[in-house]
């Protein structure tokens, strides 16, 4: 339980008006996506990078453990408060502290919706590319720490991609910037590629210098209905293996179009649609009609069944309608989604999507996959009925198989959700000793009490 002394030098540090240890405030911020609950003894609203360096003080000082927070949209508990500890809340801090469209970047405080982001850079000709599915809610804080990514991370990456630079304040309570302003540098060791996706684990980041890239003049978008899985995995590996590289290139299975007929978005699919495709190129306005073609070229063979094109706002809309109903479509399957996002090579895809299909046969449980397949990602989503303690010790069995599975197969366990508190028991498996114990030597300088994020990322044992 956090001390009153604690809680007055924190009071002290930040104001009486951004601490708040009242039950109605810790019980908004007990939990994040993941179905658990711990309450915090504390909830902060830094306002400042120098707020957020005071409130590590204070916590080194009287050995308080500390929660990184940013919309809390994570689905791996990486956002769930450790037993004991305080959330930091970085929803306060919002601001853009340097927009410079000349050098292509934008300086921001890390509680910056993600989408405003490229909305501002948007306003000069220029875009942030990543874009995680959250991105109209999620804070660019926690996007770093997890390293998010979506459709477009085909073409253009994951969030580490774009990060310039970063200010951040340690465990120990100090101060640290890291990288630099220019697209090139090499002083120093990377620390900057170090901090984006190690979860909070290592420092509390504060600002982030983001790189731009021009905004493409235009979209177009391609749906194709495919006979089964495998068909339109072998199509992934054509569009991969040819030179025009797609700006999304998402799957969706059988089971995941079964989910969203009840919502009208697969009545114009083609009949016998088993596995559903949406490719997106951009670019110059003269040559995403050249890229089009040829994706479409690369798309023909077996199991095809229907290709729709759109190139005008509503029509590439209603292509997309079948993909964007999916996450909440789900939901209706039971009342629990265990949601892994694994990534294997695209050549090993239509193996994994098999083995996924026999798995729940196998547990008798509903899985649903779709995802990034032009990156190996998949979102494979396991529904079950927490209340069901025999589906559930089924699910999770299921799940260990999955896992084994993705990493037989020369896969990851994640791709762009993290690890939290929800993988790190399968850490050890991807990961080997050695390498484990460096990663635990690199926590314990940047935080030498262990006060960050803890109980996340990490494994109980490195065996």
């Amino acid at each position: 339980m956090l001390s009153a002394r604690a809680l007055a030098a924190f009071r002290t540090a930040l104001g009486e008006n951004r601490v708040f240890d009242d039950a109605a405030t810790r019980t908004l911020y007990a939990s994040d996506e993941t179905p658990r609950q711990v309450m915090p003894d504390a909830v902060l609203f830094p306002n400042s990078h120098d707020d957020v360096l005071a409130l590590a003080r204070v916590a080194c000082a009287h050995t308080v453990a500390l929660t990184p927070r940013g919309a809390g949209s994570g689905n791996v508990g990486g956002a769930l408060p450790a037993p004991g500890s305080v959330v930091v809340s970085f929803e306060c801090m919002r601001r853009v502290i340097e927009f410079n469209p000349d050098d292509r970047l934008v300086v921001v405080e890390t509680g910056m919706v993600t989408e405003d982001i490229d909305r501002l850079a948007r306003e000069a000709g220029l875009f942030y590319p990543p874009d995680p599915g959250s991105g109209p809610y999620s804070r660019i804080g926690g996007n770093l720490a997890m390293n998010a990514a979506g459709p477009r991370a085909v073409k253009y990456g994951v969030t580490r991609d774009y990060v310039l630079g970063l200010r951040a304040v340690t465990g120990a309570g100090e101060a640290i910037r890291t990288g630099c302003r220019t697209t090139k540098g090499v002083t120093g060791f990377d620390l900057t590629r170090l901090l984006v996706g190690s979860e909070g684990t290592l420092a509390l980041i504060t600002e982030a210098t983001l790189k731009l890239l021009p905004a493409p003049e235009t979209v177009a978008t391609l749906r194709l209905c495919f006979a089964s899985a495998r068909d339109a995995l072998d199509a992934v590996i054509r569009i991969m293996r040819q030179p025009v590289a797609p700006s999304a290139l998402e799957f969706m299975d059988a089971r995941a179009i079964d989910a969203i007929r009840p919502t009208g978005a697969a009545d114009d699919l083609a009949s016998g649609t088993r596995a559903l495709l949406v490719v997106e190129a951009d670019g110059a306005a003269e040559d995403v009609p050249r890229q089009i073609a040829a994706l479409q070229a690369a798309l023909q063979g077996p199991g095809l069944l229907e290709m729709k094109s759109g190139f005008a706002r509503e029509a590439i809309a209603q292509l997309w309608a079948a993909r964007k109903s999916l996450s909440y479509a789900v939901k209706r399957i039971a009342p629990l989604k265990i949601n892994e996002d694994v990534v294997v090579p695209v050549s090993q895809l239509a193996d994994f999507v098999d083995f996924i299909d026999a798995t729940a046969e196998t547990h008798r449980l509903p899985i649903v996959s779709f995802g990034h397949a032009g990156n190996g990602n998949l979102h494979v989503n396991l529904m079950v009925h927490p209340d069901d303690a025999g589906e559930m010790a089924r699910a999770h069995a299921a799940l260990d198989a999955l896992m084994a599975k993705v990493l037989a197969l020369g896969g990851t366990l994640s791709g762009e959700h993290g690890i939290g508190t929800e993988k790190r028991r399968f850490l050890p498996r991807e990961i080997d000793p050695p390498t484990l114990a460096l990663m635990r030597t690199i926590k314990q300088q940047f935080d030498p009490q262990g006060l960050l994020n803890p109980g996340k990322l990490f494994p109980d044992t490195d065996a």
